[in-house]
């Protein structure tokens, strides 16, 4: 059972992608020209894509994977081209649809699914790894790390995922974003101190067997996330 501050907080995302971002988010999540800003973060997520996709084995034949947060769907299919069984989510189903136009065929015996609604439902059943990119930046520490754990008790084998690092050029951002009129502004980012975080969710009932492994942070110019690892030992 979720929270009232995390059903809250999920809510205004669905309405932010759904409403307000869809376009922006197509066009980041393309090949089309954008704006120098953008152009960092879309260097960013590729470089942050290409690390998650390093930290998985070349042969994913019988796992079964969850993309949580999937968006348009290319961590997902680089999943599944490996043989993977892929179930990605999203909160909006603008973006979900959008991206179900543009599959491609999946070689390779995987295959890959993408559906709207809420990336922690139990409903969507166990999984051998989990991934989630750029998701869960947008939760507070205390509902990231309940994420996190929930998330782990539904895993046979490892977690990756991404957090915002507390840093200042991200602090500085989040205070800047509070300036604009509410209507106008995005779901902020939320900075979190990302090692007391991790060590905090390895203490909670049911992350007995689970260890940490080395982060990797990526930043290109305005995006700034990093790579986490958690597996069962």
């Amino acid at each position: 059972m979720h929270d009232a501050a995390y059903i809250k907080r999920r809510d205004e995302i669905q309405h932010y992608f759904d409403r307000t971002a869809l376009e922006a988010w197509k066009r980041l999540t393309s090949t089309e020209k954008v704006s120098g800003v953008r152009a960092t973060v879309r260097a960013g997520r590729e470089a942050m894509r290409a690390e998650i996709l390093r930290r998985f084995p070349q042969d994913l034949s019988g796992w079964r994977i969850l993309d949580a947060g999937c968006g348009a769907g290319p961590l997902a299919i680089e999943l599944a081209h490996r043989g993977a069984h892929v179930l990605g989510v999203d909160l909006s189903p603008q973006m979900v649809s959008h991206a179900n136009e543009a599959l491609p065929e999946i070689a390779g015996g995987g295959s890959v699914r993408l559906i709207a609604g809420d990336m922690l439902s139990p409903e969507h059943g166990e999984f051998d790894g989990v991934v989630s990119m750029d998701a869960l930046i947008h939760y507070d520490a205390d509902a990231a790390a309940a994420a996190i754990a929930g998330l782990a008790r539904r895993t046979r084998r490892k977690m990756v995922f991404t957090l915002a690092p507390r840093t200042r050029p991200l602090v500085v951002m989040q205070a800047v974003g509070k300036m604009f009129p509410r209507g106008d502004r995005s779901p902020a980012i939320q900075p979190v101190a990302i090692n007391r975080l991790i060590a905090q969710t390895l203490e909670r009932p049911g992350m007995e067997g689970w260890r940490s492994h080395a982060p990797t942070r990526i930043s290109r110019g305005f995006y700034i996330s990093e790579a986490q690892e958690l597996a069962r030992s």
